[in-house]
C-alpha cells in the first residue's frame, strides 16, 4: 500500500471515528475494524487514545462488542493539574500552584463548614460523550437521527437497521416508508408490527431502539464549564449538570431554570432532589434548550448539636425551622433553648440574636443572609441518677428513685460485688449545695446487704456516689474525694479528714465521715494488724486558737475499750487528727532459719529474737560423722544487701576512675564499649552474703564462737572433703588431692607452675569456711598450710609488660638520660 493511500485511509477512519464518539459510542462495523487493522500499531493507539475507542473491542472486529462509555466526569482537581500542567511558562505553573494553594489556606480560614449540596458537583467532565447504553422508555418520542432495529422471522429471517429520515419515515424494505414523526416510540413499535403482520403472512417482527440521536443544548450563568453541550435525546436536565461539570462556587441550587423557545419551562431545585428523593422537575431536554444557572441567594450557617452541619442556601421566606430541617434536625444532646444567631449587622462587627428553638415564634424566624446559628449542647451530668463505683460487678450509672436504699442497689454479695471487696468499709459521697461541696456517709456494706434494716443501709439521694473499696487498693478511689474535700476548704474552713499510721493494714488519710470516730478511721483503715497494742493508742490533736495560734495535744486511748463500746461512748473525730497504733513490746513477725547438709535433722526451723546458732543446732540433732565443719557456709540476708551496695560502689568508683583516665591520657589502653562492657558485668555479680564463722570453736564449747541468729539465715554443713584446688594465672588450674605437709608452692608446682602473666607476689588462699589468707614465707616461718577444702588463687598481673614494649621504654629512658647529660655537659 503506498504512502497516500495510507494516508487516505488513516483519513477516512479517523473522520468516520469522530462522526461516531462525537455523540455516543456506537456499534463497529467489521470492515471499519478491518479497515483498522491493516493500519500501523502506533496509528491504531494514537485513534485509540484520541477518541477514547476500546482497542480490543476494534481488534476483535466483531460488530457484537461491548459498547465502553468512555469516563465523562473526574474529580475537579484533576482537571485543574492537567490544565495547568499545559502551561508552557514553568513561572507561572508555580505562580499558580502558589495562588491556588493561598486560596483554599484562605478559604478553609474563612469557615470549616462546607456548602450543602456541591459535593455533587465535585468531579469535572472529561469528554462530552454521554452515556448511551440506557433503557429507552416507551414513552420517547421518535425523530429524525433515531435507528431502529428490526428483525423478522418465522416463514422469512432478516435483519434491518432502519434510520428515521428528517420528513419522519422510515424506509422498510418491501413495505416502503412507514412515518413516525410524532409518534413515541411503544406507539411505533405497535405500527410496525401491524403494517408487517397485515403485509408479511407468516412472519412475525421484534423492533428495539438503536442509534439516537443527538440533540445540541446551551449551558449558561453560573455553570462549572458554560457552553454548548451535544448530549443524548434520552438526556435530563441533571444528567446535563452532572457531565457539564455542574455549578461554580457561585451557582445556586435551589434556582436552576430550563428555558425553551424563549420561555421557563421549569425550575428545578437541586434540594428537593437531596433532602425529599422529588426529581418530578427533572424535565427531559429538547434540542435548543438553555439550561439557566443564577447566581447563589442568600446563605446560612447552622453549626453545633446539628446532624448535618453546614451551609445551606435559602429562598425567600425560608425561616430557621427550614434550616433546621434541611440539617436534618437536632441532635439528641442538644440545647435548643439557648441557641444563638450570628449576624452581621450595620457596622463592622457581628451581632448576636439569642434564640429559643423549642418557640414556634422563634422558628418561624425570617434569616439574613451570612448569619450562623449555633445550637448549643445540654451538659453530660445526669439529674436523677445514682453512680457506683469501685469493687462492683457492674459498676456506672442508674436511676434513682424516691426511697432506693443501699441494699436495692446492691441486692447480692455473691452477685454484685467483686471477690475482694470490702464488706466493712464503703461510702456514700453526697453533695450538699449547688457548688458542688460534699459529705462523705460511712457504712458497713456488708451489714446493708445481709440485714436491710440496720442503719447501715443508707437511703440514697440522686446525685449520689457510691463508693465500695477492695480490700488491696484503696488510694485510687480516696484521692478524689480527698482532693475534693481539700478543694473546698474555704474562709478557714476545716478541712475533713484525718490520719492514723502504724500497726494498721492502710495507714494513710481518711476523709471524716458524719459522725466519724476513732473505731470507724480503725475501720476505714482495714482494721488493726496482727501484734497491735490495744492498750495505748497516741490521738494527736491539733487546737487551734485566734489568740494563742495553734497547740498540738496527745492523748492516749485505750483502743481494746473504743473497739469494744458502743458508738456513743467513742472518741469523736475532728479535723487533722492523727491516730497512731503502736506494736506490742517485743513483738515479733515468725522468723525462719534454714539449716542444710550434714546435720541430723536438716531443715527450716522457727526462731525467736534471740536465739543462737548452738540452740538450733541442737535443735537439729547435731552434726553427723561426715560433717565438714571446717568448710561449713553462714549466709545472711543483711549482708547480701551490704554487698550490692559495695558492688554498686565500687563500679560507679571505677566508671569515674575509667572517665578520668580517659580525660588525662592521649591514649586508654582500654576501649570505651570494653570499658561500659566490663562494668556491667561487674553490676551483674551476684552477692554471696556470706558470714565466717568457726563451727569447730563452737563445737568445742567456745561461747565466743556463737552467734545470735537473724531471719532467713541458712547454715550449710558440708561432707568432708580431700582436695585442695588451684586456680588463676597456673598452666593447668585443677583439683589436687590432699596430702599434708605440702605448702602453697607444692600445689602450685603440681598443677604446672606459673604462667607469664601471672601476679606471684600477690598469691592468696581462701580457706575452706571462707576467710582469705596470705602466704607466709618468711625465714622463721614454716609456711602456709592448707587444709582439705582450701583453694589456692594465682592472680592475673595487670602491669605486666612484654619484652618489646619493656625494652621500648627502658631505651626511651636511656635516650633522654644521655640527651640531659649532654645539655649539663655544654653548660
Amino acid at each position: 500500500m503506498s504512502l497516500v493511500a495510507n494516508k487516505i485511509q488513516i483519513f477516512v477512519i479517523s473522520l468516520l471515528m469522530m462522526m461516531s464518539f462525537q455523540l455516543f459510542a456506537v456499534e463497529i462495523s467489521p470492515q471499519m475494524a478491518q479497515q483498522f487493522k491493516n493500519l500501523p500499531k502506533s496509528e491504531q493507539e494514537r485513534i485509540a487514545s484520541q477518541y477514547g475507542v476500546n482497542l480490543n473491542s476494534l481488534k476483535s472486529g466483531s460488530g457484537n462488542s461491548e459498547v465502553t462509555n468512555p469516563p465523562v466526569v473526574t474529580g475537579r482537581s484533576e482537571v485543574v493539574k492537567a490544565d495547568v500542567n499545559t502551561s508552557e511558562d514553568e513561572a507561572t505553573l508555580e505562580q499558580t500552584k502558589s495562588e491556588v494553594k493561598v486560596e483554599q489556606l484562605d478559604r478553609r480560614k474563612e469557615t470549616s463548614l462546607e456548602r450543602f449540596g456541591y459535593a455533587l458537583f465535585s468531579n469535572a467532565p472529561t469528554t462530552f460523550a454521554p452515556v448511551s447504553d440506557v433503557p429507552v422508555p416507551a414513552e420517547y418520542m421518535v425523530g429524525p437521527g433515531d435507528s431502529l432495529k428490526v428483525q423478522i422471522f418465522g416463514k422469512e429471517n432478516s435483519n434491518f437497521d432502519l434510520t428515521v429520515q428528517r420528513d419522519g419515515n422510515i424506509n422498510f424494505p418491501e413495505l416502503g416508508p412507514i412515518t413516525l414523526a410524532g409518534l413515541s416510540f411503544s406507539e411505533s413499535k405497535n405500527l410496525i408490527t401491524e403494517r408487517v403482520k397485515t403485509s408479511m403472512i407468516g412472519v412475525d417482527v421484534s423492533i428495539t431502539m438503536g442509534e439516537l440521536r443527538s440533540i445540541r443544548i446551551f449551558i449558561a450563568g453560573e455553570a462549572y464549564k458554560p457552553g454548548s453541550y451535544t448530549v443524548s435525546s434520552l438526556s435530563t436536565l441533571t444528567q446535563a449538570l452532572y457531565v457539564s461539570g455542574g455549578v461554580n462556587e457561585i451557582g445556586s441550587l435551589r434556582d436552576i431554570q430550563v428555558k425553551r423557545a424563549g420561555r421557563v419551562v421549569t425550575h428545578f431545585d437541586v434540594y428537593d432532589l437531596l433532602l425529599n428523593g422529588d426529581a418530578s422537575k427533572d424535565v427531559r431536554l429538547l434540542s435548543g434548550d438553555v439550561i439557566y444557572i443564577a447566581p447563589v441567594g442568600n446563605l446560612v450557617s447552622i453549626t453545633g448539636e446539628i446532624r448535618r452541619p453546614a451551609v445551606f442556601e435559602l429562598k425567600a421566606g425560608e425561616t430557621v425551622a427550614d434550616v433546621i430541617k434541611m440539617a436534618s434536625g437536632l441532635k439528641p444532646g442538644a440545647y435548643p433553648k439557648l441557641s444563638t444567631i450570628e449576624r452581621y449587622g450595620s457596622s463592622t462587627a457581628k451581632t448576636i440574636v439569642s434564640i429559643d428553638l423549642t418557640n414556634s415564634t422563634a422558628l418561624s424566624t425570617t434569616l439574613s443572609n451570612g448569619d450562623l446559628i449555633r445550637v448549643k449542647s445540654s451538659t453530660n451530668r445526669i439529674d436523677n441518677a445514682i453512680s457506683v463505683f469501685g469493687a462492683v460487678v457492674r459498676p456506672g450509672d442508674y436511676q434513682w428513685h424516691q426511697g432506693l436504699k443501699v441494699a436495692e442497689m446492691l441486692p447480692s454479695i455473691w452477685e454484685d460485688l467483686t471477690l475482694k471487696a470490702d464488706l466493712d468499709y464503703a461510702l456514700v459521697v453526697r453533695e450538699t449545695n449547688t457548688r458542688g461541696d460534699i459529705e462523705v456517709l460511712q457504712f458497713n456494706l456488708g451489714n446493708a446487704i445481709s440485714h436491710p434494716d440496720s442503719a447501715d443501709n443508707l437511703s440514697l439521694q440522686p446525685r449520689d456516689k457510691l463508693v465500695v473499696f477492695d480490700y488491696a487498693e484503696r488510694t485510687t478511689l480516696l484521692e478524689p474525694i480527698l482532693a475534693k474535700l481539700r478543694s473546698q476548704s474555704r474562709l478557714g474552713a476545716p478541712i475533713l479528714t484525718a490520719h492514723i499510721n502504724g500497726n494498721v493494714r492502710f495507714s494513710g488519710e481518711y476523709p471524716i465521715s458524719a459522725g466519724a470516730s476513732v473505731k470507724s478511721l480503725i475501720v476505714a483503715a482495714g482494721g488493726l494488724k496482727e501484734g497491735a497494742y490495744t492498750l495505748s493508742a497516741e490521738l494527736t490533736r491539733q487546737v487551734i486558737s485566734n489568740e494563742n495560734g495553734v497547740s498540738i495535744e496527745h492523748h492516749q486511748l485505750n483502743l481494746q475499750e473504743l473497739l469494744q463500746s458502743d458508738v456513743n461512748s467513742d472518741v469523736k473525730l475532728i479535723s487533722r487528727d492523727t491516730i497512731t497504733v503502736r506494736t506490742l513490746p517485743d513483738w515479733q513477725d515468725t522468723r525462719w532459719v534454714t539449716i542444710r547438709g550434714e546435720v541430723k535433722f536438716p531443715g527450716t526451723y522457727s526462731i525467736q529474737r534471740g536465739e543462737t546458732l548452738e540452740a538450733v543446732l541442737q535443735r537439729a540433732g547435731g552434726y553427723t560423722d561426715s560433717a565438714d565443719l571446717y568448710a561449713s557456709v553462714f549466709v545472711r540476708e543483711v549482708l547480701k544487701e551490704k554487698e550490692s551496695a559495695e558492688i554498686r560502689r565500687f563500679a560507679e568508683q571505677l566508671r569515674r576512675d575509667l572517665a578520668a583516665k580517659g580525660l588525662s591520657d592521649n591514649t586508654s589502653t582500654v576501649s570505651y564499649s570494653d570499658a561500659q562492657n566490663m562494668l556491667a558485668d561487674l553490676e551483674k555479680v551476684p552477692a554471696t552474703g556470706r558470714l565466717v564463722i568457726d563451727l569447730p570453736a563452737l563445737s568445742l564449747g567456745v561461747a565466743q564462737a556463737d552467734i545470735k541468729l537473724e531471719d532467713q539465715d541458712m547454715l550449710f554443713v558440708p561432707a568432708k572433703r580431700q582436695t585442695v584446688s588451684v586456680i588463676g594465672e597456673v598452666q593447668h588450674p585443677t583439683s589436687l588431692i590432699f596430702k599434708d605437709g605440702l605448702g602453697v608452692e607444692e600445689y602450685i608446682k603440681l598443677a604446672g607452675g606459673t604462667r607469664k602473666r601471672a601476679d606471684e607476689e600477690r598469691i592468696y588462699v581462701i580457706k575452706a569456711n571462707g576467710a582469705v589468707q596470705l602466704p607466709d614465707d618468711s625465714f622463721f616461718s614454716r609456711g602456709t598450710e592448707l587444709s582439705p577444702g582450701d583453694t589456692v588463687v594465682v592472680p592475673l598481673d595487670t602491669e605486666y609488660k612484654d619484652n618489646l614494649s619493656l625494652w621500648t621504654q627502658v631505651t626511651g629512658i636511656i635516650y633522654n638520660s644521655a640527651v640531659a647529660l649532654a645539655a649539663i655537659a655544654n653548660l
